[in-house]
């Protein structure tokens, strides 16, 4: 038994990264070397996964961003190993022959992640605005925690990144090799997913899942089918609030921590701001967060080595 194992273990929330990142310096890198490599970002999330400490760490639900749903599928048991592997290859191959339309990210909150008054309000105005002019569609594509990302038309795009004010020196931020993710856009590709990939592919999960929704599927209950239609219907088609699914999965499972899994650590900013968002054990702002952090941290990023340490088995 590890040095870990010796105490109590602790109860933890795993979160899985999405596709890509929403810094620029790693958006740039991926978009150039890894753009088409989607399962390479499940092998390393998947292997973060394996390494968690079980003498140390229980883990009561998992939960991911965008395509890190498919990666949550694979850890939780919704689908078995391989089954994720197909299905990732399957929808990275789907969303790269559909490549059309792109996303668009803009912050809710200040620098301190604070929510900045009237901005969620004024940006979904905007949203109709330009909606009601021909040949632009735009939607609310993610909740990402203190920013929301946005999708639509190359023509709704434009229109969205000339209206916005530059805040914080890199937002509105244009995100390459994207597609209008959980959006209607991409109805198409739905449609050819529930057509290719087969029923048995899913399965009753082994660990408690957390959807884009803030669903619960729990073992036992689940019915595959349903898992399947919401996986590959509802969850490409519709906005995937993972702002929700990081609260839903603090308030009902009530874990000692949250392990985000590698690659990088482009999760950590949004799970901090979920958790601000409903003031989590008093935690109001940024400044909060890191003296939380700094005393006892909740959030636990396999993509930082001294935050991996703490997780993994020796």
């Amino acid at each position: 038994m590890t040095e870990k194992g010796t105490a109590a273990k602790k109860t933890a929330l795993v979160v899985c990264p999405g596709r890509g990142t929403y810094t620029g310096q790693e958006l740039g890198y991926l978009a150039a070397h890894h753009a088409d490599k989607t399962a390479l970002i499940f092998a390393c999330a998947y292997a973060d996964f394996l390494s968690i400490d079980r003498d140390a760490y229980d883990v009561v639900a998992v939960t991911g961003n965008s395509m890190g749903w498919y990666i949550a599928l694979g850890c939780g048991g919704g689908v078995a190993e391989d089954g994720a592997i197909e299905l990732i290859n399957t929808m990275g191959t789907l969303m790269h022959k559909g490549l059309t339309c792109g996303q668009l990210v803009y912050p809710l909150v200040d620098e301190d992640w604070r929510p900045m008054p009237g901005r969620r309000e004024g940006l979904m105005e905007l949203v109709e605005t330009i909606n009601a002019e021909p040949g632009r569609s735009l939607y609310v594509s993610i909740e990402l925690g203190g920013m929301v990302v946005f999708a639509g038309n190359d023509p709704a795009l434009d229109a969205l990144q000339a209206a916005l004010p530059t805040e914080q020196e890199r937002y509105p931020l244009r995100l390459v090799n994207h597609s209008a993710f959980h959006t209607p856009l991409l109805e198409p590709v739905s449609e050819k997913a529930l057509d290719i990939l087969g029923r048995g592919l899913f399965r009753q999960p082994a660990i408690p899942l957390i959807d884009g929704r803030g669903h619960v599927w729990m073992p036992l209950s689940t019915d595959p089918a349903a898992l399947r239609n919401y996986t590959l219907g509802h969850q490409i088609c519709a906005t995937y609030d993972f702002t929700r699914a990081i609260q839903v999965g603090v308030k009902e499972f009530a874990p000692d921590c949250v392990i985000v899994l590698g690659p990088g650590n482009s999760l950590g900013g949004p799970v901090a701001q979920s958790l601000i968002d409903i003031r989590w054990s008093g935690v109001a702002s940024k400044a909060d967060f890191k003296a939380r952090q700094k005393e006892n941290p909740f959030v636990l990023s396999m993509g930082l080595s001294e935050q991996r340490a703490a997780v993994t088995f020796n």
